[in-house]
């Protein structure tokens, strides 16, 4: 979804197509669901400050729909009757990808391919709130993002 105005320049099916070049490189179907949605900055703020307690901008917010126990790991539930997996949402601020964009001097879609990735690794179950799982979820971003920019024109 994007919302009205924003992101005249992305396509629908071009978003669709990255995230399920991520998806099929880490392994998954076309049984594997994820939402995504293109918002304004102020309701990734609002979003934000609501569920994570930060009222502040941010570029990406990942919701999975995947549940963990207390020790974090994922506990196994029956899939849908259509056999669908859905991992979650990912939410991505247009104005914080353009102004990301222009500080790192590469174009917006790029960075919302970037964002795209960055947020289903977190759907997927990579962290990046402790320095050594935010190097390794940036290794893995960056793995992806060199494949699929092989692939896709940004």
């Amino acid at each position: 979804m994007v919302e009205s105005g924003l992101g005249d320049c992305l396509e629908v099916d071009w978003l669709q197509d990255i995230a399920q070049r991520v998806l099929r490189t880490q392994g998954l179907d076309s049984r594997t669901e994820v939402d995504l949605v293109i918002a304004s900055q102020g309701k990734v703020q609002a979003l934000n400050r609501q569920y994570l307690g930060r009222d502040w901008p941010t570029d990406v917010i990942a919701f999975s729909l995947r549940a963990n126990d207390d020790q974090g790991q994922e506990l196994s539930f029956v899939l849908p009757p259509d056999g669908v997996t859905r991992l979650g949402e990912v939410i991505i601020s247009y104005p914080q990808a353009v102004a990301q964009a222009g500080e790192l001097g590469h174009s917006v879609k790029k960075e919302v391919a970037i964002l795209i990735i960055h947020g289903v690794l977190h759907l997927l179950g990579y962290r990046d709130d402790e320095p050594e799982l935010k190097r390794q979820m940036m290794a893995k971003q960056d793995e992806l993002l060199s494949t699929i920019e092989g692939e896709v024109s940004f």
